[in-house]
């Protein structure tokens, strides 16, 4: 975020920021690691607003918090067997790795549409 200058981080409409999609890509993360730590698969979407992350400093300090909930999601998975597990999310019942890439393709997603919002910038 150190390389995104402050007034690219949230722009107007109709163009979704860049701000703004890096924060959709880590509450994507934030809600499965949650979910799958704790059972919690809150939409992390009233915390990660442009009203309430509205600073570099802000969205660092989210993105470590979103970090920590990784590691501690994935430190819970003690080998490559437990992949292949049933788990229990809002949408039923599902293999974990089937979450997890999900997790993965939409995070990448976002995360690629704020750099091409970069770019274009």
């Amino acid at each position: 975020m150190q390389s995104v200058p402050p007034d690219l981080l949230f722009g107007h409409p109709p163009v979704v920021s860049v701000g703004e999609n890096i924060l959709r890509s880590a509450a994507i993360v934030e809600q499965t690691c949650g979910g799958l730590t704790s059972n919690l698969w809150d939409d992390p979407f009233e915390w990660t607003l442009p009203e309430t992350l509205s600073s570099p400093d802000l969205i660092v300090e989210y993105l470590s918090e979103v970090d920590l909930a990784r590691q501690r999601a994935f430190s819970s998975i003690r080998d490559d067997s437990e992949l292949s597990k049933l788990i229990s999310d809002p949408n039923g019942e599902r293999l974990l790795i089937s979450l997890l890439l999900e997790t993965l393709v939409k995070a990448a997603d976002f995360r690629g549409r704020a750099g091409a919002t970069k770019k274009h910038k």
